[in-house]
């Protein structure tokens, strides 16, 4: 690991658990349930000042990883819904770098996308809740990381939401 790993990667890379049991997997959906409240609780007292910060050198300001997260969010709401429709879907990735470098992402008001994500989160995991067992076998195909489980996805955006929460309390914890 090089010096930026620990900013990078304030609470470690994704580690999926290979043997999700259903109580397991309950508590992801607990967590992805109550992510937009934690993040907004760390940013609703930021000063512009310190929304525009990057959590580390080269990375985002802490406004383009509010704005990010409902973008990639939004994917993973798709992506559940298509492996849920469909067999084996095939789902299309987007540029996150090139989304987070968008004027909306880089100047728009954090509140359009705190209230974005609260809103996906209760529909999301509303349809989570409502899946059976056998649904989170079923799998979409990544085009880069192949053929991945619902199952692995729910862990995945549990994961995503604490990763990038470490990366607002970053600043934060400096202002």
């Amino acid at each position: 690991m090089n010096d930026l790993d620990p900013l990078r990667f304030p609470i470690g890379p994704f580690r999926p658990d290979p043997s999700l049991s259903p109580q397991k997997r309950s508590g992801f959906m607990d967590e992805i349930a109550a992510f937009p409240a934690k993040l907004r609780g760390v940013v609703e007292d930021m000063s512009e000042e310190d929304l525009d910060t990057q959590y580390r050198e080269g990375g985002w300001t802490v406004r383009q990883v509010v704005h990010h997260v409902p973008d990639s969010h939004l994917q993973g709401y798709v992506r559940f819904k298509l492996a849920i429709t469909e067999d084996t879907p095939t789902i299309r990735t987007y540029h996150q770098a090139s989304w987070g470098e968008t004027e909306d992402a880089r100047t728009g008001p954090v509140d359009h996308s705190l209230d974005l994500l609260d809103a996906l989160h209760k529909r999301w995991v509303f349809f989570l809740r409502a899946l059976s067992d056998e649904d989170f076998e079923r799998t979409y195909q990544h085009p880069e990381m192949g053929e991945i489980s619902l199952g692995t996805t729910v862990q995945l955006y549990a994961w995503h939401g604490k990763h990038h929460l470490a990366h607002v309390e970053l600043v934060a914890e400096k202002g």
